[in-house]
C-alpha cells in the first residue's frame, strides 16, 4: 500500500489554464487505500491457509504477509479515526 503525505493529496480543482484537474480526489484515494488493505488481508489469509494445509512451507513469507496486512489495517484505522475527529470538530463549530 502506497502512503502519500497529506500535502500531496490531490484536490479536485481547476488548473490555472481553466481545465478540470483529472487527478483522483480524496474520496478516490480513500477507496483505493481500502481496496489495498483488503487485498493485503486476502493475501495474508491465503498464505495462512497454504501454510496450514501444507501447500507452502515458507513460514517467513507467511508471517511477512500477516504483518503487512496488520500494519496496513492499523494505518487505515488511524486514518478513519482522524476523519471522524475532523468531522466531530466541524460539527462542534458554531455558525
Amino acid at each position: 500500500m502506497k502512503v502519500t503525505p497529506i500535502q500531496s493529496l490531490p484536490i479536485n480543482m481547476k488548473t490555472p489554464e481553466g481545465t478540470p484537474d483529472t487527478r483522483p480526489g480524496f474520496k478516490e484515494a480513500l477507496q483505493n487505500s481500502i481496496k489495498d488493505v483488503n487485498v493485503r488481508q486476502l493475501e495474508a489469509h491465503s498464505a495462512m491457509e497454504d501454510l496450514a494445509t501444507g501447500r507452502s512451507s515458507n513460514l517467513h513469507e507467511t508471517m511477512i504477509a500477516i504483518q503487512k496486512a496488520e500494519i496496513s489495517f492499523k494505518m487505515l484505522m488511524q486514518v478513519r479515526n482522524k476523519i471522524i475527529n475532523a468531522y466531530q470538530e466541524v460539527m462542534r463549530m458554531s455558525v
